[in-house]
């Protein structure tokens, strides 16, 4: 079995951070290690709150260590857990490194809070400059030589409060430009169930849901058909049992089909991007559900199949339009689906969440068109959600996860 032609493999690494434990390798500032991740020991200062908010908001922060990546940097997508009570938020930044220096300056990724009462939740636009520019979740090279990335993470909590956030990861995933071979290149050979991992006829048991069960809605992105992103992070999450309680998503009135995806949908949403696909936001999310959560790429199915074999679905993101994937007849620049497993015969098994009911949710398409679709549409992105005591499965030599 072949991978169609270009895109070819690119270069990838992943580093990440938990807390308490790996506060050590980085600077922190007004900040100690508790059971629960970093908190706010002694705030470094005081500074007002995002978008003209007029509170005041006491601050403390971790920076990682500069990590190289090994190769030249394109982009880097950051992700997070974390807990913030009512009224606390984080801010999450990333920068460039080069050699023994930064290569850019600091760019604001997010400032995120699990609920958007009192902070909304958001990523900032407008970051642009000729080194790189912030596309929502992404921090794009531009000019600059970047060899490496650096983040740091703010916790604040209003001046006053005995409350505070709790920072539990942090890392990021750094991507090379695609290695696109000639037009004439043979097929990349593809390895399905390579190394013995046994993912061939594999298929998870995780719960179908349909985003389009759910209408038009003027708030969180414009409804259903907008929401695959909250809808493929649900299904996850009810695999492992980890999906919120009833009383949590009471407020959703009228409760429509599934009020725990509007519920997702809600607490997922980027109030500048104006959407539901902050693909950190969504792995954060996940987060406050107990889940070890973040995003990463994966460079082809193969890799794939490592965390079916584990028992670990993944949450992807493929781009395509009608014909490119037989059993996918619709168009979309970006659409989140789940993977499942795979057949006997090694073609993945999804569970699309545009699909007009629950019942037909779950497709079969073919392996080489489909992880086309994937590594063109986002260059392999995936949510990896499971619970802290489910084992990923072993990374490759160049680790990206």
């Amino acid at each position: 079995m072949t991978t169609a032609a270009p895109p070819r493999t690119r270069d990838i690494a992943y580093r990440g951070f938990r807390f308490p434990g790996d506060e050590g390798p980085g600077a922190a500032v007004g900040l100690r290690a508790g059971a629960t991740g970093l908190v706010l020991a002694e705030p470094a200062g005081v500074r007002p709150g995002p978008d003209g908010d007029d509170n005041r908001y006491e601050w403390g922060r971790w920076t990682s260590p500069p990590v190289p990546a090994g190769f030249p940097v394109a982009e880097v997508v950051p992700s997070w857990t974390a807990r913030t009570p009512d009224g606390c938020w984080i801010e999450v930044e990333l920068r460039g490194w080069h050699g023994d220096a930064p290569a850019t300056g600091w760019y604001t990724l997010g400032r995120w809070a699990a609920d958007d009462r009192t902070v909304r939740r958001a990523s900032v636009p407008g970051q642009r400059d000729p080194a790189a520019q912030v596309d929502a979740d992404t921090l794009v090279v531009g000019e600059a030589t970047v060899t490496g990335w650096q983040v740091r993470v703010t916790l604040l909590r209003p001046a006053g409060s005995d409350l505070g956030p709790a920072l539990r990861t942090v890392g990021a995933v750094a991507s090379g430009s695609p290695a696109v071979g000639p037009p004439d290149a043979p097929p990349t050979p593809d390895r399905p169930d390579a190394d013995g991992r046994g993912a061939r006829g594999v298929v998870l048991d995780v719960p179908r849901y349909s985003q389009r069960l759910h209408g038009p809605q003027p708030r969180w992105g414009g409804g259903g058909d907008a929401w695959c992103s909250p809808t493929c992070t649900s299904m996850v999450l009810a695999f492992w049992d980890a999906a919120p309680p009833p009383e949590r998503y009471a407020w959703v009135d009228p409760p429509g089909p599934r009020p725990v995806v509007v519920h997702a949908a809600r607490h997922c949403y980027d109030h500048a991007y104006d959407g539901t696909g902050n693909w950190p936001f969504n792995t954060a999310y996940a987060g406050l559900h107990g889940m070890d959560a973040f995003v990463t790429r994966l460079r082809s199915l193969t890799e794939a199949e490592a965390f079916i074999a584990a028992g670990i679905p993944l949450v992807v993101s493929a781009a395509f339009r009608v014909g490119d994937v037989p059993g996918l007849d619709y168009d979309t620049r970006g659409h989140l689906i789940v993977l499942a497993g795979f057949t006997a015969g090694g073609d993945p098994v999804l569970n699309d969440p545009y699909a007009p009911d629950d019942e037909s949710v779950r497709r079969v398409v073919a392996r080489d068109r489909f992880e086309a679709a994937w590594q063109r549409g986002s260059g392999g992105m995936a949510y990896v959600i499971r619970p802290p005591d489910v084992p990923l499965p072993p990374a490759p030599g160049q680790p990206n996860w």
